[in-house]
């Protein structure tokens, strides 16, 4: 049969996309590798989450849910002194300002099920290769079995597995943004009091380097760092010396952790930094992971999987109300709107790890400017932000836009 959308991939960005066409009464398939649950890193959420999650029905779940309400996110410093937090409800007094701190293994699994729900087919599949017409559009996927799923559209939401960028040679990695990450998980740390339990903690370490310190439900939190290889590996391989090393550079870390017990094993990722050349071509269009991730350091992650599975949804369900087939044209208002909230996020990146720049330094100097800048910390990064970010470039460079990223055929 022919699906109106096959969807590779059921994390945050397909259950999204999968929840919302379903619920438009789109004929939709979910082929998942894994069986869910299971474990992903990228706990934290930033409040614009509620909005597409409002859409198909998940806040009420996620309320209801065991997660740590999340209200705020600080900044320490090297000596321990901690920031006056950025409270999402000062900035806006709605519901969408108290988010929250997810055990990933347990939210995809919500947002999977929702989308069942919601009318999606889940199949537990292992997507291999694309399916092509003659004239080299894409018309559904072939799993490892031999199975085949023909859709109207084929949806990338394979994270950052990449399954279009890699068969297509897509993938190109930011030439910046070189970090490492090595993360474990705490029993036992300490918590800040009151509202600030939940607070995302961004803890400096030298040389441009940082923790985060995400508290989660169970008496546990996420602790990771994040800095070039070369800083991190300088003088041993060891990941576990490395933690013990790194505690020594921040005091509100090593004061948080002097008592926890870490557990599990310690986890090593990097080059993580990337887009793809191509948001689309004819057949198939990329949401989430799989066309870009920036850095895990001010938790735009979920969020842009979520809003691009939105985006791509209601692309999908108005294009079939019109015509059968869907063209790499069709999503060209959602690649330059995507991008350009991807854009906004990434000039933050930049200068956080600009050494010359500091948020109190711009705040200081332009206070107009706090409104605009706890704009990105939430996610309300689909606005115009040229005032922001001409202040920013007074303390650090601003990089120009990616020129890849459109579709395929307009590019």
């Amino acid at each position: 049969m022919t699906y109106d959308a096959v969807i590779i991939g059921g994390g945050p960005a397909g259950a999204m996309c999968g929840a919302l066409l379903g619920s438009y009464g789109r004929n939709v398939v979910i082929l998942e590798k894994e069986t869910f649950p299971r474990y992903i890193v990228g706990e934290s959420m930033l409040p614009y989450c509620y909005y597409p999650l409002e859409r198909v029905g998940m806040v009420d779940k996620l309320n209801a849910a065991s997660f740590v309400k999340k209200l705020s996110v600080q900044f320490v410093g090297r000596s321990g002194n901690v920031s006056q937090p950025f409270y999402f409800h000062e900035h806006r007094d709605h519901p969408s300002s108290q988010t929250w701190q997810v055990k990933r293994s347990e939210f995809d699994e919500m947002m999977l099920k929702n989308a069942k729900e919601k009318g999606a087919k889940i199949v537990h599949a292992t997507a291999s290769d694309f399916i092509t017409n003659e004239d080299n559009s894409i018309c559904g996927v072939i799993d490892v079995q031999g199975n085949q799923y023909h859709g109207k559209i084929t949806i990338d939401a394979s994270g950052r597995n990449g399954f279009a960028t890699h068969r297509l040679g897509w993938r190109i990695r930011d030439a910046h943004l070189k970090k490492m990450a090595v993360w474990r998980y705490f029993k036992g740390a300490k918590r800040d009091s009151g509202r600030d339990e939940g607070a995302t903690t961004i803890a400096y370490l030298p040389q441009n380097g940082w923790f985060w310190y995400i508290p989660l439900p169970d008496d546990i939190v996420s602790v990771g760092i994040v800095a070039d290889r070369s800083y991190l590996f300088r003088d041993t391989h060891d990941q576990a010396q490395i933690f013990k090393r790194e505690l020594e550079n921040n005091l509100w870390i090593k004061d948080h952790l002097a008592a926890a017990t870490p557990i599990g094993k310690i986890h090593v990722t990097g080059d993580y930094s990337y887009r793809s050349k191509h948001i689309s071509k004819d057949g198939v269009v990329l949401v989430g992971d799989a066309f870009t991730f920036l850095d895990p350091v001010f938790s735009s992650g979920i969020y842009f999987a979520l809003i691009s599975g939105e985006m791509v949804a209601d692309v999908v369900h108005a294009v079939l109300g019109q015509r059968d087939n869907i063209t790499a044209e069709d999503f060209n208002q959602y690649a330059v709107q995507f991008c350009q909230g991807v854009e906004n996020m990434r000039k933050l990146v930049y200068a956080f790890y600009d050494e010359q720049f500091r948020f109190a330094d711009l705040l200081k100097k332009h206070p107009h400017l706090n409104g605009d800048l706890t704009d990105c910390l939430i996610g309300h990064l689909f606005k115009d932000l040229d005032e922001l970010f001409k202040g920013v470039s007074e303390f650090a460079e601003v990089p120009q836009p990616l020129a890849h990223g459109l579709p395929l055929s307009i590019d």
